[in-house]
């Protein structure tokens, strides 16, 4: 972009410097004219080269994304993990009037995405959503009443999550929602059921960088405006911290080889693994303040209480760390699943 502003600036000066020139003898200005047609036709040409490389380099970043192919998700094993949850009993439901009134009803109105690519993306060959996000609000549909599939679904965005419930559109808004306290003001949560910290992203050859001691003396990159450059300062304070616009940019410069690791929100950099098998690997464990993902609800009802003990359940018995394993884990190649959250009493 620099070339471009200094190209343009001198086509100005030559603009002027025809207008002044027009004061002069008929042969000077003709010469004059001949000199400046030629070097605006030069700036021209710099601004053109430019911009085609600047388009180049676009086009050849968005084929590189373009060729990644997210790892699928093992259907069977998801669609089977979900039929197989655990169904209330009478006496459970009718314990929670909130329970009580989406049984009457027969059916679980779900505020959610569908273009998540690890919590919840839409199939469209089998019209089925899945997704860690998907399965637990079809494992609560599925224990309140017995269908997993007996779901509403309304689509939201960051800027509708609260409305949805406060105008009673929905149950419950499923989003990779962030527990706040300003939240809190409007709605309730339940959970949390998710964490997510800064991680630290490496190329899969990457033998050097094995945590976060060994950031000291690299070269670091982190998403501008994101809370990494701060926690980076903190945490790594011996790293050259080179912050770029985008992930995609980030993760770019990490792939030529621009910078020695980079550093976001763990769940970001496993949807960049899920999108890029065998090309990245998370290095060490995970760090810095934690951001916990509830189940947001409406103010004033028993539904806290009632879907904490069914998230209480679901990990108890092992289906949460399933799930995580066959949504997240399995596509991402991470072994080990995390410890599930403690739940807010």
């Amino acid at each position: 972009m620099k070339k471009r502003f200094m190209s343009v600036t001198l086509a100005t000066v030559l603009a002027a410097s025809l207008a002044l020139a027009g004061c002069g003898s008929s042969d000077s200005s003709k010469e004059s004219t001949a000199t400046e047609a030629v070097e605006t036709e030069s700036a021209e040409t710099e601004v053109a080269e430019t911009e085609a490389t600047e388009t180049e380099a676009a086009e050849t970043e968005a084929a590189a994304v373009e060729e990644l192919e997210p790892v699928a998700i093992d259907k069977d094993a998801y669609d089977t993990l979900i039929a197989a949850g655990n169904v209330a009993s009478d006496d459970v439901i009718a314990a929670s009037e909130w329970a009580t009134s989406i049984k009457e009803a027969g059916v679980l109105r779900v505020g959610g995405v569908r273009t998540s690519q690890l919590f919840s993306q839409l199939d469209e060959t089998d019209n089925v959503t899945r997704g860690f996000d998907a399965g637990l609000y079809q494992l609560l549909a599925r224990y309140i009443l017995g269908d997993e599939n007996a779901v509403e679904f309304t689509q939201v965005d960051s800027s509708t999550r609260e409305s949805v419930l406060t105008s009673d559109q929905v149950d419950v808004v499923f989003a990779t929602y962030s527990i706040t306290d300003e939240r809190k003001e409007l709605i309730d949560f339940a959970g949390p059921y998710y964490t997510s910290q800064q991680a630290i992203l490496v190329t899969a050859d990457n033998t050097e960088i094995t945590g976060l001691d060994d950031l000291a003396g690299k070269v670091v990159a982190t998403q501008a405006g994101s809370t990494g450059p701060s926690i980076l300062e903190e945490y790594a304070p011996e790293a050259t911290i080179q912050e770029f616009e985008t992930d995609l940019e980030a993760r770019t410069a990490l792939e030529q080889g621009r910078v020695d690791a980079y550093v976001t929100d763990y769940t970001l950099l496993l949807n960049a693994m899920v999108k890029s098998s065998g090309t990245y690997q998370i290095a060490g464990d995970v760090f810095g303040p934690e951001d916990s993902y509830g189940i947001g609800v409406q103010k004033g009802t028993d539904s806290v209480e009632f879907i904490n003990s069914f998230l209480k359940a679901i990990e108890d018995d092992g289906t949460w760390n399933e799930l995580w394993k066959i949504t997240l884990g399995d596509r991402t190649g991470v072994s080990d699943a995390p410890a599930a959250p403690a739940i807010a009493e």
